[in-house]
Protein backbone atom coordinates (compact mmCIF):
# COMPACT_ATOMS: atom_id res chain seq x y z
CA UNK A 1 0.00 0.00 0.00
CA UNK A 2 1.42 3.09 -1.17
CA UNK A 3 1.97 6.26 1.80
CA UNK A 4 0.39 9.35 2.24
CA UNK A 5 3.85 10.80 3.37
CA UNK A 6 6.79 11.00 1.26
CA UNK A 7 8.41 8.76 4.58
CA UNK A 8 5.76 7.28 6.55
CA UNK A 9 4.94 9.44 9.54
CA UNK A 10 6.28 8.40 13.09
CA UNK A 11 6.21 11.64 15.17
CA UNK A 12 5.83 11.33 18.51
CA UNK A 13 6.01 14.42 19.99
CA UNK A 14 3.19 16.92 20.79
CA UNK A 15 4.34 19.32 17.68
CA UNK A 16 4.98 16.25 15.37
CA UNK A 17 8.71 16.13 15.27
CA UNK A 18 11.63 17.07 17.25
CA UNK A 19 13.36 19.36 14.54
CA UNK A 20 16.68 18.88 16.74
CA UNK A 21 16.85 15.30 15.95
CA UNK A 22 15.01 15.21 13.15
CA UNK A 23 14.59 16.35 9.67
CA UNK A 24 10.65 17.26 9.74
CA UNK A 25 10.72 17.52 6.11
CA UNK A 26 10.91 14.33 5.15
CA UNK A 27 7.73 13.35 5.96
CA UNK A 28 5.81 15.72 2.97
CA UNK A 29 6.59 16.48 -0.39
CA UNK A 30 8.39 19.83 -1.38
CA UNK A 31 5.80 20.32 -3.72
CA UNK A 32 2.67 20.12 -1.83
CA UNK A 33 4.62 22.45 0.53
CA UNK A 34 5.17 25.09 -2.36
CA UNK A 35 2.32 25.60 -4.04
CA UNK A 36 0.05 25.36 -0.21
CA UNK A 37 1.94 28.36 0.58
CA UNK A 38 1.23 29.92 -2.94
CA UNK A 39 -2.05 29.38 -2.21
CA UNK A 40 -2.17 31.26 0.60
CA UNK A 41 -0.53 34.23 -0.68
CA UNK A 42 -2.88 34.02 -3.53
CA UNK A 43 -6.16 34.01 -1.18
CA UNK A 44 -4.24 36.67 0.84
CA UNK A 45 -4.47 38.91 -2.45
CA UNK A 46 -7.97 38.12 -2.72
CA UNK A 47 -8.80 40.60 0.52
CA UNK A 48 -7.26 43.63 -1.06
CA UNK A 49 -9.64 42.95 -4.19
CA UNK A 50 -12.62 42.83 -2.03
CA UNK A 51 -11.80 46.06 -0.61
CA UNK A 52 -11.52 47.19 -4.43
CA UNK A 53 -14.02 45.88 -5.81
CA UNK A 54 -16.88 47.14 -3.22
CA UNK A 55 -15.04 50.82 -3.03
CA UNK A 56 -16.14 50.91 -7.00
CA UNK A 57 -18.95 49.90 -6.52
CA UNK A 58 -19.90 52.46 -3.86
CA UNK A 59 -20.27 56.19 -3.57
CA UNK A 60 -16.57 58.25 -4.11
CA UNK A 61 -16.80 59.67 -0.59
CA UNK A 62 -17.25 56.37 1.18
CA UNK A 63 -14.48 54.72 -1.08
CA UNK A 64 -11.54 54.83 0.75
CA UNK A 65 -13.13 53.27 3.56
CA UNK A 66 -14.26 50.39 2.35
CA UNK A 67 -10.46 49.90 1.56
CA UNK A 68 -9.51 50.65 4.57
CA UNK A 69 -12.19 47.96 6.46
CA UNK A 70 -11.12 45.10 3.95
CA UNK A 71 -7.20 45.71 4.98
CA UNK A 72 -8.38 45.53 8.87
CA UNK A 73 -10.08 42.67 8.52
CA UNK A 74 -6.48 41.26 7.69
CA UNK A 75 -5.42 42.36 10.80
CA UNK A 76 -7.78 41.96 13.26
CA UNK A 77 -8.57 38.59 11.84
CA UNK A 78 -4.92 36.95 11.79
CA UNK A 79 -4.35 37.93 15.19
CA UNK A 80 -7.80 36.40 16.51
CA UNK A 81 -6.89 33.00 14.19
CA UNK A 82 -3.61 32.74 16.01
CA UNK A 83 -4.65 33.75 19.33
CA UNK A 84 -7.45 30.93 19.51
CA UNK A 85 -9.29 31.10 16.27
CA UNK A 86 -7.38 28.05 14.60
CA UNK A 87 -7.67 26.11 17.73
CA UNK A 88 -11.52 26.77 18.00
CA UNK A 89 -11.69 25.62 14.32
CA UNK A 90 -9.05 22.79 13.70
CA UNK A 91 -7.84 21.61 17.13
CA UNK A 92 -7.07 17.89 16.79
CA UNK A 93 -9.51 17.26 20.34
CA UNK A 94 -12.62 19.49 18.30
CA UNK A 95 -15.95 17.96 19.17
CA UNK A 96 -18.65 18.16 16.86
CA UNK A 97 -19.55 21.69 16.86
CA UNK A 98 -16.26 23.85 18.32
CA UNK A 99 -12.78 22.86 19.13
CA UNK A 100 -11.07 23.54 22.17
CA UNK A 101 -7.79 25.82 23.32
CA UNK A 102 -5.59 23.15 22.92
CA UNK A 103 -3.49 25.16 20.23
CA UNK A 104 -4.23 28.74 21.38
CA UNK A 105 -1.27 30.85 20.39
CA UNK A 106 -0.44 28.20 17.97
CA UNK A 107 0.48 25.81 20.83
CA UNK A 108 2.16 22.60 19.36
CA UNK A 109 1.29 23.29 16.12
CA UNK A 110 4.30 22.45 13.82
CA UNK A 111 4.86 19.53 12.46
CA UNK A 112 2.04 16.91 12.85
CA UNK A 113 0.24 16.21 9.94
CA UNK A 114 -2.87 18.59 9.61
CA UNK A 115 -6.76 18.09 10.44
CA UNK A 116 -7.61 18.72 6.92
CA UNK A 117 -4.71 16.33 5.01
CA UNK A 118 -2.16 14.29 6.26
CA UNK A 119 -0.42 15.53 3.09
CA UNK A 120 0.36 18.99 4.88
CA UNK A 121 2.28 19.62 8.25
CA UNK A 122 -0.23 21.48 11.22
CA UNK A 123 1.46 25.04 10.53
CA UNK A 124 0.95 25.09 6.92
CA UNK A 125 -2.42 24.15 7.46
CA UNK A 126 -3.14 27.14 9.83
CA UNK A 127 -1.64 29.81 8.36
CA UNK A 128 -3.53 28.59 4.70
CA UNK A 129 -6.94 28.46 6.62
CA UNK A 130 -6.13 31.72 8.32
CA UNK A 131 -6.45 33.28 4.74
CA UNK A 132 -10.13 32.06 4.54
CA UNK A 133 -10.77 33.57 8.25
CA UNK A 134 -9.85 36.71 6.60
CA UNK A 135 -11.40 37.06 3.74
CA UNK A 136 -15.24 35.92 5.73
CA UNK A 137 -15.65 39.12 7.52
CA UNK A 138 -14.13 41.35 5.20
CA UNK A 139 -16.90 39.99 2.53
CA UNK A 140 -19.54 40.86 5.36
CA UNK A 141 -18.14 44.19 6.61
CA UNK A 142 -19.29 45.73 3.53
CA UNK A 143 -22.63 46.00 4.87
CA UNK A 144 -21.28 49.03 6.47
CA UNK A 145 -21.11 51.22 3.49
CA UNK A 146 -21.99 55.04 4.00
CA UNK A 147 -22.78 54.75 7.13
CA UNK A 148 -21.44 52.14 9.41
CA UNK A 149 -19.13 53.43 11.90
CA UNK A 150 -15.48 51.99 11.29
CA UNK A 151 -14.68 51.06 14.98
CA UNK A 152 -17.85 49.11 15.61
CA UNK A 153 -16.61 47.28 12.55
CA UNK A 154 -13.50 46.14 14.18
CA UNK A 155 -14.48 44.74 17.53
CA UNK A 156 -17.25 42.69 15.01
CA UNK A 157 -14.33 41.17 13.12
CA UNK A 158 -13.33 39.64 15.91
CA UNK A 159 -16.82 38.95 17.56
CA UNK A 160 -17.74 37.78 14.65
CA UNK A 161 -14.91 35.13 13.57
CA UNK A 162 -14.89 33.76 17.13
CA UNK A 163 -18.30 32.99 17.81
CA UNK A 164 -20.27 32.60 13.96
CA UNK A 165 -17.13 32.24 11.76
CA UNK A 166 -15.00 29.47 13.76
CA UNK A 167 -18.16 27.17 14.75
CA UNK A 168 -19.04 27.14 11.54
CA UNK A 169 -15.70 26.09 9.54
CA UNK A 170 -15.29 23.70 12.39
CA UNK A 171 -18.58 21.37 11.57
CA UNK A 172 -18.18 22.15 8.10
CA UNK A 173 -14.23 20.75 7.86
CA UNK A 174 -13.20 19.69 11.10
CA UNK A 175 -13.59 15.90 10.66
CA UNK A 176 -15.13 15.73 14.31
CA UNK A 177 -17.51 18.43 12.76
CA UNK A 178 -21.27 17.53 12.52
CA UNK A 179 -22.03 18.30 9.15
CA UNK A 180 -18.53 16.40 8.13
CA UNK A 181 -19.27 13.12 9.80
CA UNK A 182 -23.06 13.84 8.21
CA UNK A 183 -21.54 13.77 4.55
CA UNK A 184 -21.94 17.49 3.41
CA UNK A 185 -19.98 18.19 0.58
CA UNK A 186 -18.02 21.96 1.02
CA UNK A 187 -14.96 22.19 -0.76
CA UNK A 188 -14.02 25.10 -0.18
CA UNK A 189 -16.02 27.37 1.74
CA UNK A 190 -19.87 27.32 0.21
CA UNK A 191 -20.84 27.98 3.80
CA UNK A 192 -18.05 28.80 6.28
CA UNK A 193 -17.35 31.77 3.86
CA UNK A 194 -19.85 32.65 1.57
CA UNK A 195 -23.59 31.97 3.07
CA UNK A 196 -22.19 32.70 6.55
CA UNK A 197 -20.80 36.27 4.61
CA UNK A 198 -24.02 36.93 3.07
CA UNK A 199 -26.08 35.70 5.93
CA UNK A 200 -23.98 38.27 8.49
CA UNK A 201 -24.16 41.46 5.55
CA UNK A 202 -27.92 41.06 5.65
CA UNK A 203 -28.10 41.57 9.09
CA UNK A 204 -25.62 44.01 9.47
CA UNK A 205 -27.85 46.09 6.90
CA UNK A 206 -30.81 45.72 8.89
CA UNK A 207 -29.70 46.24 12.11
CA UNK A 208 -27.67 49.78 10.72
CA UNK A 209 -30.99 50.69 8.76
CA UNK A 210 -31.29 52.82 5.41
CA UNK A 211 -29.05 54.84 3.95
CA UNK A 212 -30.34 58.63 3.85
CA UNK A 213 -32.75 58.97 0.66
CA UNK A 214 -32.60 55.25 0.22
CA UNK A 215 -35.79 54.62 -1.75
CA UNK A 216 -37.60 51.01 -1.25
CA UNK A 217 -38.23 50.89 -4.91
CA UNK A 218 -34.87 52.08 -6.85
CA UNK A 219 -32.37 52.73 -3.92
CA UNK A 220 -30.09 55.48 -4.10
CA UNK A 221 -29.54 57.64 -7.64
CA UNK A 222 -26.39 56.99 -8.00
CA UNK A 223 -24.17 54.29 -10.60
CA UNK A 224 -20.75 52.56 -9.27
CA UNK A 225 -18.55 55.48 -8.75
CA UNK A 226 -15.19 54.07 -10.37
CA UNK A 227 -15.24 50.30 -12.58
CA UNK A 228 -11.86 50.57 -13.07
CA UNK A 229 -11.24 49.69 -9.27
CA UNK A 230 -14.34 46.85 -9.86
CA UNK A 231 -12.29 45.54 -12.63
CA UNK A 232 -9.18 45.53 -10.36
CA UNK A 233 -11.02 43.79 -7.34
CA UNK A 234 -12.00 41.22 -9.95
CA UNK A 235 -9.04 40.33 -11.17
CA UNK A 236 -7.47 39.89 -7.73
CA UNK A 237 -10.27 37.71 -7.00
CA UNK A 238 -10.24 35.67 -10.14
CA UNK A 239 -6.40 35.17 -10.00
CA UNK A 240 -6.58 34.90 -5.89
CA UNK A 241 -9.53 32.55 -6.46
CA UNK A 242 -7.04 29.75 -8.04
CA UNK A 243 -5.55 29.41 -4.98
CA UNK A 244 -8.46 29.61 -2.73
CA UNK A 245 -10.18 26.56 -4.33
CA UNK A 246 -7.23 25.30 -6.00
CA UNK A 247 -5.45 25.02 -2.76
CA UNK A 248 -8.28 23.54 -0.83
CA UNK A 249 -6.67 19.80 -1.99
CA UNK A 250 -4.42 20.79 0.28
CA UNK A 251 -1.85 19.29 -1.68
CA UNK A 252 -0.52 19.47 -5.18
CA UNK A 253 -2.00 16.85 -7.37
CA UNK A 254 -4.91 16.00 -10.47
CA UNK A 255 -7.56 17.50 -7.71
CA UNK A 256 -6.13 20.44 -7.53
CA UNK A 257 -6.17 20.78 -11.16
CA UNK A 258 -9.76 20.16 -11.86
CA UNK A 259 -10.37 22.77 -9.21
CA UNK A 260 -8.94 25.02 -10.84
CA UNK A 261 -10.33 24.51 -14.18
CA UNK A 262 -13.90 24.14 -12.61
CA UNK A 263 -13.28 27.79 -11.19
CA UNK A 264 -11.79 29.32 -14.20
CA UNK A 265 -14.52 28.28 -16.23
CA UNK A 266 -17.32 28.70 -13.94
CA UNK A 267 -16.17 32.60 -13.50
CA UNK A 268 -15.86 32.97 -17.36
CA UNK A 269 -19.24 31.44 -18.10
CA UNK A 270 -20.77 33.48 -15.28
CA UNK A 271 -19.71 36.60 -16.20
CA UNK A 272 -21.26 36.48 -20.12
CA UNK A 273 -24.39 34.99 -18.70
CA UNK A 274 -24.85 38.36 -16.48
CA UNK A 275 -23.52 40.97 -19.37
CA UNK A 276 -26.35 38.74 -21.41
CA UNK A 277 -29.26 39.42 -18.74
CA UNK A 278 -28.26 43.34 -18.51
CA UNK A 279 -28.10 43.13 -22.05
CA UNK A 280 -31.68 42.57 -22.56
CA UNK A 281 -33.14 45.11 -20.42
CA UNK A 282 -30.69 47.91 -21.42
CA UNK A 283 -29.10 47.56 -24.42
CA UNK A 284 -25.53 47.81 -23.26
CA UNK A 285 -22.93 45.84 -22.96
CA UNK A 286 -22.16 46.11 -19.02
CA UNK A 287 -18.70 46.30 -17.31
CA UNK A 288 -20.21 45.72 -14.18
CA UNK A 289 -22.39 43.33 -15.57
CA UNK A 290 -19.32 41.10 -16.44
CA UNK A 291 -17.52 41.22 -12.80
CA UNK A 292 -20.60 40.47 -10.96
CA UNK A 293 -21.15 37.96 -12.95
CA UNK A 294 -17.74 35.97 -12.78
CA UNK A 295 -17.68 36.70 -9.13
CA UNK A 296 -21.22 35.04 -8.49
CA UNK A 297 -19.61 32.34 -10.78
CA UNK A 298 -16.80 31.69 -8.27
CA UNK A 299 -18.82 31.97 -5.53
CA UNK A 300 -21.21 29.22 -6.59
CA UNK A 301 -18.32 26.83 -7.97
CA UNK A 302 -16.77 26.88 -4.42
CA UNK A 303 -17.94 24.41 -2.82
CA UNK A 304 -18.43 22.10 -5.56
CA UNK A 305 -15.17 22.57 -7.31
CA UNK A 306 -13.22 19.74 -5.87
CA UNK A 307 -15.99 17.30 -6.44
CA UNK A 308 -17.60 18.14 -10.08
CA UNK A 309 -16.38 17.24 -13.34
CA UNK A 310 -15.59 20.55 -15.40
CA UNK A 311 -19.03 20.18 -17.75
CA UNK A 312 -21.32 21.32 -14.51
CA UNK A 313 -18.89 24.08 -13.85
CA UNK A 314 -21.07 25.47 -16.72
CA UNK A 315 -24.35 24.77 -15.46
CA UNK A 316 -22.94 26.57 -12.38
CA UNK A 317 -21.71 29.65 -14.14
CA UNK A 318 -25.02 30.32 -15.68
CA UNK A 319 -27.37 29.07 -12.76
CA UNK A 320 -25.13 31.05 -9.90
CA UNK A 321 -25.01 34.02 -12.55
CA UNK A 322 -29.05 33.89 -13.25
CA UNK A 323 -29.78 33.33 -9.20
CA UNK A 324 -27.30 36.23 -8.00
CA UNK A 325 -28.80 38.77 -10.88
CA UNK A 326 -32.30 38.16 -9.93
CA UNK A 327 -31.62 37.99 -6.47
CA UNK A 328 -30.23 41.72 -6.51
CA UNK A 329 -33.80 42.92 -6.41
CA UNK A 330 -34.55 40.72 -3.48
CA UNK A 331 -33.86 43.94 -0.95
CA UNK A 332 -36.85 46.12 -2.52
CA UNK A 333 -38.93 43.10 -1.68
CA UNK A 334 -37.41 42.63 2.01
CA UNK A 335 -37.27 46.12 2.27
CA UNK A 336 -33.18 45.93 3.21
CA UNK A 337 -30.66 48.27 1.81
CA UNK A 338 -27.98 46.18 1.11
CA UNK A 339 -25.97 48.45 -0.28
CA UNK A 340 -23.67 46.65 -2.20
CA UNK A 341 -25.89 43.29 -2.80
CA UNK A 342 -23.14 41.34 -0.68
CA UNK A 343 -26.50 38.90 0.50
CA UNK A 344 -27.24 38.54 -3.63
CA UNK A 345 -23.78 37.36 -4.51
CA UNK A 346 -22.77 35.31 -1.37
CA UNK A 347 -25.74 34.32 0.04
CA UNK A 348 -27.74 33.37 -2.48
CA UNK A 349 -24.49 32.32 -4.64
CA UNK A 350 -23.17 30.25 -1.79
CA UNK A 351 -26.85 28.48 -1.51
CA UNK A 352 -27.16 27.83 -5.72
CA UNK A 353 -23.43 26.23 -5.29
CA UNK A 354 -24.27 23.77 -2.39
CA UNK A 355 -27.54 22.46 -3.60
CA UNK A 356 -25.97 22.04 -7.50
CA UNK A 357 -22.89 20.68 -5.86
CA UNK A 358 -25.70 17.72 -4.68
CA UNK A 359 -26.79 17.02 -8.22
CA UNK A 360 -22.96 17.01 -9.87
CA UNK A 361 -20.36 15.50 -7.07
CA UNK A 362 -18.80 12.42 -8.52
CA UNK A 363 -16.77 10.10 -6.80
CA UNK A 364 -13.78 10.07 -9.21
CA UNK A 365 -13.41 13.44 -9.02
CA UNK A 366 -12.88 13.24 -5.81
CA UNK A 367 -10.72 10.41 -5.59
CA UNK A 368 -8.25 12.58 -8.12
CA UNK A 369 -5.92 12.60 -5.18
CA UNK A 370 -5.30 9.40 -4.58
CA UNK A 371 -6.97 8.92 -1.53
CA UNK A 372 -10.40 10.70 -0.72
CA UNK A 373 -13.60 8.57 -1.24
CA UNK A 374 -17.03 10.21 -1.33
CA UNK A 375 -20.80 8.29 -2.20
CA UNK A 376 -20.90 11.17 -4.69
CA UNK A 377 -24.28 13.10 -5.41
CA UNK A 378 -27.21 12.66 -8.09
CA UNK A 379 -24.42 11.58 -10.69
CA UNK A 380 -23.75 8.38 -8.36
CA UNK A 381 -27.01 7.84 -7.39
CA UNK A 382 -26.56 8.93 -3.80
CA UNK A 383 -29.93 10.73 -3.78
CA UNK A 384 -29.64 11.72 -0.35
CA UNK A 385 -27.19 14.20 -0.77
CA UNK A 386 -29.10 16.83 -1.57
CA UNK A 387 -30.55 16.25 1.93
CA UNK A 388 -27.27 16.60 3.11
CA UNK A 389 -26.77 20.01 1.21
CA UNK A 390 -30.03 21.57 2.17
CA UNK A 391 -29.50 20.92 6.11
CA UNK A 392 -26.06 22.75 5.47
CA UNK A 393 -27.13 26.03 4.04
CA UNK A 394 -30.01 25.95 6.01
CA UNK A 395 -28.08 25.69 9.53
CA UNK A 396 -25.09 27.76 8.17
CA UNK A 397 -27.44 30.98 6.79
CA UNK A 398 -29.90 30.47 10.15
CA UNK A 399 -26.99 30.27 12.38
CA UNK A 400 -25.34 33.21 11.40
CA UNK A 401 -27.73 35.73 10.43
CA UNK A 402 -29.28 35.50 13.74
CA UNK A 403 -26.12 35.31 15.55
CA UNK A 404 -24.99 38.60 13.82
CA UNK A 405 -28.29 40.26 14.91
CA UNK A 406 -27.72 39.41 18.64
CA UNK A 407 -24.24 40.16 18.61
CA UNK A 408 -25.03 43.87 16.84
CA UNK A 409 -27.98 44.67 19.38
CA UNK A 410 -25.68 43.56 21.87
CA UNK A 411 -22.58 46.00 21.02
CA UNK A 412 -25.23 49.03 19.87
CA UNK A 413 -25.75 49.10 23.46
CA UNK A 414 -22.39 49.88 24.72
CA UNK A 415 -21.40 53.36 24.88
CA UNK A 416 -19.04 54.00 21.86
CA UNK A 417 -19.82 51.24 19.87
CA UNK A 418 -23.00 52.35 18.19
CA UNK A 419 -22.95 51.12 15.20
CA UNK A 420 -24.17 54.23 12.84
CA UNK A 421 -22.83 57.40 12.31
CA UNK A 422 -24.40 59.98 12.81
CA UNK A 423 -26.22 62.41 9.85
CA UNK A 424 -23.57 65.17 9.27
CA UNK A 425 -21.27 62.11 9.04
CA UNK A 426 -23.08 60.17 6.56
CA UNK A 427 -23.67 63.40 4.27
CA UNK A 428 -20.02 64.16 3.96
CA UNK A 429 -19.03 60.15 3.99
CA UNK A 430 -16.86 58.07 5.82
CA UNK A 431 -13.59 58.90 4.38
CA UNK A 432 -13.74 62.53 5.66
CA UNK A 433 -16.46 61.91 8.68
CA UNK A 434 -14.42 58.74 9.63
CA UNK A 435 -10.66 58.32 8.14
CA UNK A 436 -9.75 61.75 7.27
CA UNK A 437 -8.03 60.58 4.23
CA UNK A 438 -9.16 60.11 0.86
CA UNK A 439 -9.64 58.02 -2.02
CA UNK A 440 -9.00 60.79 -4.80
CA UNK A 441 -7.28 63.90 -5.17
CA UNK A 442 -10.39 65.64 -6.48
CA UNK A 443 -13.66 65.15 -6.56
CA UNK A 444 -16.99 65.59 -8.91
CA UNK A 445 -19.19 67.97 -8.14
CA UNK A 446 -21.89 66.27 -9.64
CA UNK A 447 -21.62 62.67 -8.30
CA UNK A 448 -21.41 64.35 -4.86
CA UNK A 449 -24.39 66.90 -4.83
CA UNK A 450 -27.03 65.05 -6.90
CA UNK A 451 -28.37 63.17 -10.14
CA UNK A 452 -29.54 66.34 -11.37
CA UNK A 453 -27.12 69.17 -12.01
CA UNK A 454 -29.05 72.54 -12.07
CA UNK A 455 -27.70 75.13 -14.75
CA UNK A 456 -25.26 73.99 -17.66
CA UNK A 457 -21.94 73.47 -18.78
CA UNK A 458 -20.63 74.15 -21.98
CA UNK A 459 -18.24 72.12 -23.20
CA UNK A 460 -15.39 73.06 -25.90
CA UNK A 461 -17.69 72.05 -28.57
CA UNK A 462 -20.34 74.30 -27.27
CA UNK A 463 -22.83 71.14 -26.63
CA UNK A 464 -24.27 71.11 -23.17
CA UNK A 465 -23.95 68.25 -20.35
CA UNK A 466 -26.68 67.78 -18.06
CA UNK A 467 -27.70 65.13 -16.04
CA UNK A 468 -30.51 62.53 -16.95
CA UNK A 469 -33.29 63.70 -14.44
CA UNK A 470 -35.44 60.95 -13.05
CA UNK A 471 -33.91 57.41 -14.12
CA UNK A 472 -31.46 57.02 -11.74
CA UNK A 473 -28.51 57.19 -13.48
CA UNK A 474 -25.40 59.43 -14.14
CA UNK A 475 -23.62 59.70 -17.09
CA UNK A 476 -20.36 60.44 -15.90
CA UNK A 477 -19.82 63.15 -19.23
CA UNK A 478 -18.99 67.19 -18.53
CA UNK A 479 -18.03 66.66 -14.88
CA UNK A 480 -16.33 69.37 -13.18
CA UNK A 481 -13.71 68.45 -10.75
CA UNK A 482 -12.80 70.70 -7.75
CA UNK A 483 -10.19 70.20 -5.28
CA UNK A 484 -11.56 68.61 -1.99
CA UNK A 485 -10.47 71.54 -0.48
CA UNK A 486 -13.04 73.49 -2.07
CA UNK A 487 -16.02 71.22 -1.62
Amino acid sequence: MTSLYAVPYNGTTMTGCDSLTENCNIYYESGDIAWMLTSSALVLLMIPGVGFFYSGLARRKSALSLIWLSCMSVGVVTFQWFFWGYSLTFSHTANSFIGDLENIGFRNVLGAPSVGSPKIPDLLFAIYQGMFAAITPALAIGAAADRGRMLPCIVFMFIWSTIIYDPIACWTWNPAGWTYKMGGLDFAGGTPVHISSGAAALAYSIMLGKRKGYSDVSGLPYRPHNVTHIVLGTVFLWVGWFGFNGGSALAANMRAVMACVDTHLAASVGGVTWVLLDYRLERKWSTVGFCSGAVSGLVAITPASGFVPAWSAVIFGVVGAVACNYATKLKYVVGVDDALDIFAEHGIGGIVGNLLTSFFAADYIAHLDGFSSIPGGWLNHHWIQLAYQLADCVTGFSYSFFGTCIILFLMNLIPGLSLRVSEEEEEVGLDEAQIGEFAYDYVELRREFGDVIFGREESDEGSVKRGNGGNGREEGVGEKSVPLESV
